[in-house]
C-alpha cells in the first residue's frame, strides 16, 4: 500500500515528516482504521515499512495550503506519481484527498472509494483528506473509509 498525500505543508517540509501538523488526522486515522497496531507519530514514519505501507506526495513543493498549488503542478505530480507506482508496483495506491486525485489524474467526477483506474496492476483508491480543514469528515468516518480500503487490500493480497 502506497499512501499519497497532496503535498508537504510547511511543518512537514521543515521536519521531513509526512502529515506533521498536530491537527492533521492522518496518523490517528491510520491507527483507528487498523493499518497500524498503535498510533504512530510523524517522526516514526519509517515504521510504516514494517507494515508493508509507504508514503509519498502528489506534488513535492511545500505550501501553507494545498489550494496554493496550480492545476499544472497536480497534473505533473500525477505523471511523476504514475512513474513511481510503475517502478515500485504497490498493490494499492491510496490518494489522500479526492480533489487532488481528480486534478492529478484528470478524473473530475471521481468520488471517495475505489477507482476504475489502475496503474499497471496497482489498484487506486481515493481517500478523504485528513487535514483539519476537511471538517465534514470526522476522524471516525475517515477511519471507516480507510478501513474499507484495508479490508479490500487484505482480501486481494496474494501473500
Amino acid at each position: 500500500m502506497l499512501f499519497c498525500g497532496i503535498n508537504p505543508g510547511l511543518l512537514s517540509a521543515a521536519t521531513g515528516h509526512h502529515f506533521a501538523r498536530p491537527g492533521n488526522r492522518f496518523w490517528p486515522v491510520l491507527h483507528l482504521s487498523g493499518f497500524t497496531p498503535r498510533r504512530l507519530a510523524p517522526a516514526e514514519q519509517e515504521e510504516l515499512l514494517t507494515y508493508r505501507l509507504g508514503i509519498t506526495n502528489v506534488v513535492a513543493r511545500a505550501t501553507a495550503r494545498a489550494d496554493e498549488l496550480s492545476a499544472e503542478e497536480f497534473r505533473e505530480g500525477g505523471r511523476i506519481l504514475t512513474a513511481k507506482v510503475e517502478l515500485l508496483r504497490p498493490q494499492w495506491l491510496a490518494v489522500v484527498g479526492v480533489t487532488a486525485y481528480r486534478t492529478a489524474f484528470g478524473e473530475p467526477k471521481a468520488k471517495i472509494g475505489p477507482q476504475e483506474r489502475t496503474i499497471g496492476a496497482t489498484r487506486v483508491w481515493a481517500l478523504p483528506n485528513p487535514s483539519g480543514l476537511n471538517a465534514h469528515w470526522t476522524a471516525e468516518s475517515m477511519a471507516q473509509e480507510y478501513a474499507r480500503l484495508r479490508t479490500a487490500a487484505e482480501a486481494s493480497d496474494p501473500c
